[in-house]
């Protein structure tokens, strides 16, 4: 399959309902959805296969096209600059902020002209379960289109007179200056005529949700664009019914072009999930965080007491994520393979109670937990004490066997440390003496066996002749003080090693984490930098970072995982933990710049 046929990762858009979410690149073409929730089976996925995955499109043919939000919202315009019209696309999804409600999933195109008389192109080509189910499509005049599988229903609803083609349906149509035609499509839903004001009922009551939303936010500083732009692709990644949060809504995009590290990223792992809360958390978004911890509370009564938690669940708290591959479709730019489920959830990784505990000491000291979650709370760290100072997999989830490394002992630290405070403040029973040594022994390990004097720097795992830009975020929580001479010389030998201008790897791409290939740098490391950076004293360093970081966002504010030796965007999209790192950077380089 020609490159061409897939257009860059950066050049899409997002809109979500809080169930799920669709990606709508430049040219009109929604080429990524799955109905219902994050990690159901797509019915447009030309994104990994041009030819098997299909996708929603409308668009001015012969023309050029920009993006923009509209103000404080997730409502998204796609403009078409025709040589002698300008058209619009209007695409956005309804929120369900209920667990019940009479309104199905609907997505919204409306398409309008705004100059002259514009042509436009519409081709609904839906492809049920990644591919692998076959459908049929029934016109009704009048109405829309019918697409029927035994995965589900497709309802397209639309006067505009659509045709049959194959599977799919089309239409031409012009639209005079200040017409619009309206488009809704539905999932299970019945078909039935789309009546006059209908979709802008919709589009007001979209554009008031997300406008309402995001007025909660307290943060006024330098970058508020930005930043609530990244709040807002963060509400996007929340699931409501449950409150978890995913990683990013999307599965296989490349790290590499051409390459195997392509992951299923529609879960909620606890340490992306924990992180976000504090974010959200830091800009006045409460709500979000409760959510959060209602969730948490579930998975750690659910958890045996032979095991801690899982790595990763799915929004309904599920933890039976196989993973498998689907050979029928090409891949991004024939990135293979593609995954469906994570492997990774069975791993062993010890730092995620760090991140949890820290979280919830954030959110206790602005909403008291329940002495509920506090006892699922100590069963886990129960369990912790027990198994600290096993090997295992690591925050990066390597494949190359387990190490006892240096940031799952940093974060051990972290989580009994936490424990005591939140147990001293609140008066919360626990073994506090035992939490403390146990901390003091983490601390330990990490000052007396990771540390390396030759190289002047705390090391991957002990023994490693790796750095590991995780370790970053030594300062972040408060293991070192920012200004302590181990920390400044451990923060040269990344800047030596690892960083590229504003750039920052993870580690060494040297086949050391079981997998072939390269990947590209990693935006959450290069905002961690950032903070680092301005925590260590030096800002004007850290602001010129953070600043060309801001250059790799892409046209509407969005960041996909990683950045390739282009700049291009690599890797799932858009991820949360680059949104969250960028939050977090911007409140301390902001304070710090007072």
């Amino acid at each position: 399959m020609p490159h061409t046929d897939y257009p860059p990762i950066e050049e899409h858009a997002v809109i979500g309902d809080l169930r799920t979410v669709a990606l709508v690149a430049t040219d009109g073409t929604i080429d990524w959805y799955c109905p219902q929730r994050f990690d159901a089976p797509s019915v447009f996925a030309s994104l990994l296969d041009a030819d098997r995955g299909g996708s929603f499109q409308i668009h001015c043919p012969e023309s050029r096209a920009k993006q923009l939000y509209l103000p404080d919202s997730n409502v998204l315009m796609t403009r078409f600059l025709a040589p002698r019209a300008v058209g619009e696309v209007v695409d956005f999804m309804v929120p369900m902020d209920s667990d019940v409600t009479e309104t199905p999933h609907v997505v919204v195109r409306q398409a309008r002209a705004v100059r002259g008389t514009a042509s436009f192109r519409l081709r609904c080509d839906p492809r049920f379960d990644y591919g692998r189910a076959a459908h049929t499509v029934t016109l009704i005049p009048g109405s829309g289109a019918v697409f029927e599988s035994v995965k589900g229903t497709l309802v397209l609803r639309t006067a505009l007179p659509l045709r049959v083609d194959g599977t799919a349906v089309y239409a031409e149509f012009d639209l005079a200056m200040g017409e619009t035609a309206d488009i809704a499509l539905e999932w299970n839903s019945t078909i039935r005529p789309l009546v006059t004001g209908e979709a802008d009922a919709l589009f007001n009551r979209t554009l008031k949700y997300w406008q309402s939303w995001i007025r909660r936010g307290r943060y006024h500083g330098r970058w508020r664009e930005m930043v609530l732009r990244s709040a807002l692709v963060l509400k996007l990644l929340v699931y409501r019914p449950t409150g978890a949060l995913v990683a990013a809504p999307t599965t296989s995009l490349p790290e590499e072009l051409g390459g195997v590290r392509n992951w299923d990223y529609r879960y909620t792992w606890i340490r992306d999930a924990a992180f976000t809360t504090y974010a959200l958390m830091a800009l006045g978004f409460t709500d979000e965080s409760a959510a959060f911890m209602d969730w948490l509370e579930q998975r750690c009564h659910e958890a045996p007491k032979d095991s801690g938690l899982y790595v990763l669940y799915s929004v309904d708290g599920n933890a039976n994520l196989d993973e498998i591959v689907l050979d029928h479709l090409s891949g991004y730019r024939d990135s293979k393979p593609v995954r469906v489920g994570n492997a990774a959830a069975e791993q062993l990784q010890l730092d995620i109670y760090g991140e949890l505990m820290d979280s919830v000491y954030l959110y206790n000291k602005r909403a008291p937990i329940s002495f509920g979650l506090w006892e699922a709370l100590g069963r886990q760290l129960d369990w912790l004490a027990k198994h600290w100072d096993s090997p295992d997999e690591g925050i990066w989830e390597t494949r190359g066997g387990r190490q006892r490394f240096t940031y799952s002992a940093l974060m051990t630290w972290v989580a009994f440390e936490r424990a005591c405070r939140i147990s001293r403040q609140r008066g919360l029973p626990g073994p506090t003496n035992e939490w403390k040594d146990l901390a003091g022994q983490a601390y330990r390990f990490v000052q007396n066996e990771a540390w390396n004097p030759t190289r002047g720097a705390y090391m991957e795992f002990p023994g490693s002749p790796r750095l590991d830009a995780s370790l970053l975020c030594m300062p972040l929580v408060k293991f070192s003080g920012p200004t302590d001479p181990r920390f400044l010389s451990t923060l040269d030998r990344f800047g030596e090693d690892l960083v590229s201008d504003s750039l920052v790897r993870r580690y060494a791409a040297d086949g050391s984490d079981g997998l072939t290939g390269d990947e590209g740098t990693f935006n959450l490391c290069s905002f961690w930098y950032v903070e680092a950076l301005t925590r260590a004293g030096r800002v004007t360093e850290a602001r010129m970072v953070f600043e060309k970081m801001l250059t790799y966002a892409n046209h509407v504010g969005l960041y996909a995982e990683e950045i390739g030796p282009s700049g291009e965007a690599l890797g799932n999209f858009p991820q949360a933990f680059t949104h969250l790192a960028l939050i977090s950077a911007a409140i301390n380089l902001d304070r710090a710049l007072a």
